[in-house]
């Protein structure tokens, strides 16, 4: 079901069969911008009256999901991160740099470490929103979390260290919630959330 998070937000979630569970995709309103997106199951005529997309962006490569539905339907470019085309021969996918205005409440942010296109958009939506892909998710009792060391690569310590490298950057930035592709949102305390998780600390908090 698609749901209002915050004003100009919404997010769903669906069944990705290639990996066996649900997933999240979000839709900033104002500008027109799909991250992550798997078609909903109220169909895409769903999401046209909400706003008609103006463009999608994929947190990494991996996520490309059904973005080629929503391009078909509505005419929208794919973006991804210039690291990833190598892996899109087969997609019609644009480039962008970290740090870029992707659209206007939208900014891409390096994450990288876990893959070289690894993308956190920084949502300028009420007090601030991160959109995480694979680098960041939640643990089943809703405190923050990184990917399993399977899904790591073969060093997943380095990995993880990379990762909080370019997640402390993060700070410099006004966020309060965070969004998740394999997890629910936190739609408040978010900052502190992932500063415990970069501390080594856990914070306990659903929803």
């Amino acid at each position: 079901m698609i749901e209002e998070l915050l004003p100009q937000l919404v997010q769903w979630s669906a069944y990705h069969e290639g990996i066996g569970h649900d997933v999240y995709s979000a839709f900033e309103l104002r500008s027109g911008t799909l991250i992550d997106p798997m078609e909903p199951p109220e169909g895409l005529e769903a999401v046209a009256r909400l706003r008609t997309p103006e463009r999608i962006v994929l947190t990494n490569r991996h996520h490309y999901r059904h973005a080629d539905r929503f391009a078909e339907r509505f005419g929208c470019p794919v973006l991804c991160h210039e690291a990833g085309l190598e892996h899109s021969d087969e997609e019609e996918v644009s480039g962008f740099f970290f740090d870029e205005q992707l659209a206007e409440h939208v900014r891409a942010l390096e994450l990288a470490s876990i893959c070289a296109e690894e993308t956190t958009l920084l949502l300028e939506v009420a007090d601030g929103v991160l959109c995480f892909g694979d680098g960041v998710t939640r643990a089943a009792d809703g405190s923050l979390a990184f990917m399993p060391d399977r899904l790591l690569g073969e060093d997943p310590d380095a990995v993880r260290q990379g990762l909080g490298k370019n997640l402390r950057r993060m700070f410099e930035e006004d966020f309060d919630a965070l969004l998740f592709a394999h997890a629910e949102p936190v739609l408040g305390g978010g900052r502190e959330m992932l500063r415990s998780l970069l501390s080594g600390r856990t914070v306990h908090q659903l929803g």
